[in-house]
């Protein structure tokens, strides 16, 4: 139960972002604000980047190097910036109901270009994902079409975010998090302060930082640390809740109501995700050898190389060699099952 409670506090954490950077908007231009958040982002998982023994970015392949410039182009850099826009001319709850729409981008993305995969059940509840987002849009008029557009922009940025760091095998997750965050949060906040004049004070500057940190750096290590010990599945049901922590959020620290559309769309969204983490996918595939190096245990059906008695169970990285192997078993697009279907 203690490692629910982090997936799930995980979520709630991520979720107040949208909330708390749509009134932090009224101090800060979007480029200054998604600059702050990114560079407390990296702040936040500072500590556990850099933990010794682990390979830093500038070691790893071209391959991999490449993989890391994406994601932090379209994760970093533009899809933030995009999500403070729609923050601008829409509510904060709305924006938050349509943050699901990353999970459709992603799937989208990932079977078109990453060899990913979705059954019948995904698809449908992909399907319920958009049309929850459409009845917002409508619902919230002109500006609602815009915010949504805007907003589909941004979850568009992150899918090919979520599916260049799904490849990533050379540095843990929250190295990622830090290159990405300092990087983009750095080039972002420039090109805000070289175009408009910084309107923050110590305290709301200190504000966004802590956002950053709380919301999107601590926010992952928790979720890391709780998809490792109750499965990458379980931890993605947990934290598909944060939309809804971003409601509940809106309407109370920002005194937003809750419309009826509104409470439709969150049925809507509930159905699809369950939809969406009920599909399961399972069949006989092949492992083609591998060299490559990430965070990993010993008790699973993929990790069999010789390792001292006390790693079979503990969670540890270091470059490791798979030999070809084929088998049948429930399975997820991770780094081992990126195969053709």
């Amino acid at each position: 139960m203690f490692y629910v409670f982090l997936a799930l506090l995980s979520a709630a954490l991520f979720g107040a972002a949208t909330p708390l950077s749509k009134a932090l908007l009224a101090s800060f231009s979007a480029f200054q604000l998604a600059g702050l958040l990114y560079i407390g982002a990296a702040l936040g998982v500072a500590v556990v980047a850099f933990k010794k023994g682990q390979t830093q970015p500038w070691r790893m392949d071209r391959k991999n190097m490449v993989r890391l410039s994406g994601a932090i182009l379209f994760g970093g850099v533009m899809a933030p910036l995009f999500l403070l826009l729609s923050l601008k001319v829409a509510l904060a709850a709305s924006v938050s109901l349509w943050l699901p729409l990353e999970l459709v981008v992603t799937a989208i993305l990932g079977r078109l270009l990453f060899r990913d995969h979705l059954g019948v059940f995904g698809w449908l509840g992909m399907l319920g994902v958009v049309a929850a987002s459409v009845l917002l849009s409508v619902g919230e008029g002109t500006a609602g079409i815009k915010a949504g557009l805007l907003v589909m922009i941004a979850c568009v940025c992150w899918g090919f975010d979520n599916n260049f760091t799904a490849l990533i095998d050379g540095i843990t997750p929250a190295q990622s998090t830090f290159w990405k965050g300092l990087v983009a949060g750095v080039i972002n906040l420039g090109v805000g302060l070289s175009t408009q004049d910084f309107g923050g004070t110590m305290a709301t500057t200190a504000g966004a930082l802590g956002v950053g940190i709380v919301s999107y750096g601590a926010s992952i290590l928790l979720y890391i640390t709780a998809a490792q010990n109750i499965g990458a599945a379980r931890g993605q049901i947990f934290f598909a809740s944060s939309p809804f922590f971003g409601v509940i959020l809106a309407a109370v620290f920002l005194g937003e109501t809750i419309s009826t559309i509104q409470l439709v769309a969150v049925a809507g969204l509930s159905v699809s995700l369950v939809m969406v983490f009920r599909d399961r996918h399972d069949h006989q595939h092949l492992h083609e050898e591998l060299d490559h190096e990430h965070s990993h245990r010993h008790d699973d059906e993929h990790h069999d190389h010789v390792q001292p008695e006390d790693h079979r169970t503990n969670r540890h990285t270091h470059r490791h060699r798979h030999i070809p192997i084929a088998h049948t078993h429930p399975h997820w697009p991770d780094l081992h099952h990126r195969h053709n279907h």
